[in-house]
C-alpha cells in the first residue's frame, strides 16, 4: 500500500521522544516514524528486533517513502515498507490456502509438510490475532458452522462439514466460543472480524453479511470494551472470518490512504442510543478536509450545553475514519481526544488537508 503526499509530509514528534520510542521498541509508534541508520544505510520500524545502533547514528523519517528518497534501504527483518500487520511472504501461501479451504482442520504436520515451523506460525498469530493459529482456525470453523446452522443445516451436518468427528466435542467448542449451544444460536447475528493493514497500523474490521459495524485500530485500549458493547447491542456472535463487506472496506481504505477516495460507500450499521446516533450522523456530514469543534458539534445536534456528552458519543464511535470523529478538534484547533492516538488523528487530518483542494 502506497503513501499519499499528506502522509509523506507528516510532522514528527521531538527527537528525544523518537529516540526513546525506538530504543524501547515501542509498538505504539509503529506508523509514526521509521528509524534510519547512517552507518548501514538501512531503515527499520520502531519495533525492529535487530541490534540497535548508537543514537547519534540514527535519523528519523515520517514514512518509509521519505527514507527511501533519502537513499536508505528497507530492513529485511522488519519489512518497514509493508503495512503494519501485513502477512509476511513466508506465511502468504498458507493464508491463501486457508481462505480456499476454510473448513479444513490444519495440524502441525500439515505446516511442517509445507516447510513451515509450527512455532513460528503460532507466534505470528499470537502477535497479530491474540491467539494461536490452531485456536484461530477453530474459531473460524465454528463461525462458518454457525452460518450453516442459521441457513438451515442440521447441527450434525455443520459439525461434520467443519472438521469435527464428535458431536459432543463440537457442542463444547461451540458453547465456549459463542456462549450457547448450536441449537440456541440459530437466530443470533453473526459478525465476522478480520484485520486490515493500513499505513497507520492494523485495523480490526467487523461486519454482518450486510453492513460494517466495527472498524478500530487494533492497538486501541478500548477495543475489547467496544467488542463487548457491540456484542450486547447486536446480540451477536463475533468470530474470525471475512466477507464481501470487509473486502469492500479494505479496498475503500486503500483508496482513502492513497488520496483517491474522499467519501466511503460501504454500508454501515451503528447500534447506539438516539443521542449517539444523532452525533454520529453529524460527524458523517463534516466535509473531507474540514474540522469542527466539540462546541460547534454540540450546537449542531441541538445540545449546546452538552459538550462533554457529545465528546463521549464521539469517543464511543466504533467506526473510525468512516465516521470521521478525527475531524473534531478543540475550540482553539488543538488536537484532543482520539482513541486511536493523537498522532493518528494528526496524520489523518494532514492526509485530508493535502488532498482537499485536488
Amino acid at each position: 500500500m502506497g503513501h499519499a503526499p499528506g502522509m509523506e509530509t507528516a510532522t514528527l514528534p521531538p527527537r528525544a521522544e523518537l529516540v526513546a520510542a525506538f530504543f524501547a521498541g515501542d509498538a505504539a509508534y509503529d506508523g509514526v516514524f521509521v528509524a534510519a541508520v547512517r552507518t548501514t544505510r538501512i531503515f527499520c520500524r520502531p519495533t525492529c528486533r535487530a541490534r540497535k545502533p548508537r543514537p547519534e547514528h540514527v535519523e528519523f523519517f515520517a514514512t518509509p517513502g521519505a527514507a527511501l528518497r533519502a537513499g536508505y534501504r528497507p530492513c529485511r527483518r522488519c519489512r518497514p515498507t509493508e503495512p503494519a500487520g501485513a502477512p509476511p511472504a513466508w506465511l502468504a501461501a498458507l493464508l491463501r490456502d486457508v481462505e480456499a479451504e476454510p473448513e479444513r482442520r490444519w495440524r502441525a504436520a500439515d505446516l511442517r509438510a509445507r516447510g513451515l515451523d509450527p512455532g513460528r506460525v503460532r507466534r505470528w498469530f499470537q502477535r497479530h490475532h491474540g491467539m494461536s493459529f490452531h485456536a484461530w482456525g477453530r474459531a473460524r470453523r465454528l463461525g462458518l458452522a454457525l452460518h450453516r446452522i442459521q441457513g438451515g443445516a442440521s447441527v450434525v451436518t455443520a459439525a461434520l462439514d467443519h472438521g469435527y468427528d464428535s458431536l459432543s466435542g463440537f457442542n463444547d467448542a461451540f458453547r465456549r466460543l459463542i456462549g450457547e449451544p448450536p441449537r440456541d444460536a440459530r437466530t443470533r447475528t453473526r459478525v465476522v472480524v478480520a484485520p486490515i493493514p493500513t499505513p497507520l497500523g492494523t485495523m480490526l474490521a467487523g461486519a454482518t453479511d450486510g453492513a460494517l459495524c466495527l472498524l478500530e485500530f487494533a492497538d486501541r485500549r478500548m477495543l475489547e470494551a467496544q467488542l463487548r458493547r457491540l456484542q450486547h447491542r447486536l446480540a451477536c456472535a463475533i468470530v474470525p472470518g471475512r466477507n464481501d463487506v470487509i473486502g469492500r472496506t479494505a479496498e475503500e481504505l486503500e483508496g482513502y490512504f492513497a488520496g483517491r477516495l474522499r467519501a466511503f460507500g460501504v454500508p454501515l450499521t451503528t447500534p447506539g442510543t438516539p443521542f449517539q446516533q444523532e452525533v454520529w450522523r453529524r460527524l458523517r456530514a463534516i466535509p473531507y478536509g474540514a474540522t469542527l469543534s466539540y462546541a460547534e458539534l454540540a450546537r449542531e445536534v441541538g445540545r449546546p450545553r452538552a459538550v462533554r456528552a457529545v465528546a463521549r458519543a464521539n469517543g464511543d464511535n466504533r467506526l473510525a475514519i468512516l465516521i470521521p470523529c478525527h475531524r473534531v478538534v478543540g475550540a482553539d484547533g488543538a488536537l484532543t481526544g482520539y482513541g486511536g492516538g493523537l498522532w493518528r488523528k494528526r496524520r489523518l487530518l494532514e492526509l485530508e488537508s493535502a488532498h482537499a483542494g485536488g
